[in-house]
């Protein structure tokens, strides 16, 4: 072989090496959860809608709340995996809605998290009084920050 032929592989090699160092480096985004579009929270009517049209309209929840008759909680955030760097949390949100004692739906809230707060984005109550508002601020804190380790450690 001649020395162009080993110079060109060379520089082959090397061109091929940045290129996989490049597309390893890329940022992968991924979301994890499940948040209803605006569009189908649009088709539930305050005061009127039962549990049964909310999982026709949006589907049933991954969470919901402990005691009888309580809300239905949709949890959804977008992370960016980078390289080995640590997961950066992008956005996070929560859809609540919760039912009278009959079943009928009571309020549908929207909270997303600015600058490590929740915020509230979108609510349709039907009283001014705000039900579980603990609830979600203890899943907007919680969410994400649990580890393989802390779940399978005994």
């Amino acid at each position: 072989m001649g020395r162009e032929t080993v110079t060109r592989r060379g520089a082959l090699a090397l061109a091929l090496g940045a290129a996989l160092l490049a597309a390893g480096c890329s940022p992968v985004y991924r979301n994890h959860g499940y948040i209803p579009l605006e569009e189908d929270l649009a088709k539930i009517e305050v005061g009127k809608s039962t549990r049964d049209d909310v999982a026709a309209a949006v589907g049933r929840p991954s969470s919901a709340g402990l005691l009888e008759g309580s809300g239905w909680y949709y949890v959804g955030s977008r992370w960016k995996h980078y390289g080995a760097f640590p997961p950066q949390e992008l956005d996070r949100q929560v859809v609540a809605i919760s039912f009278t004692d009959a079943g009928i739906v009571e309020n549908v809230e929207r909270f997303g998290l600015e600058r490590g707060e929740v915020v509230v984005l979108s609510r349709r109550v039907t009283e001014t009084s705000i039900k579980g508002i603990g609830l979600i601020q203890q899943l907007m804190g919680s969410f994400g920050r649990i580890s393989a380790n802390q779940v399978l450690d005994r």
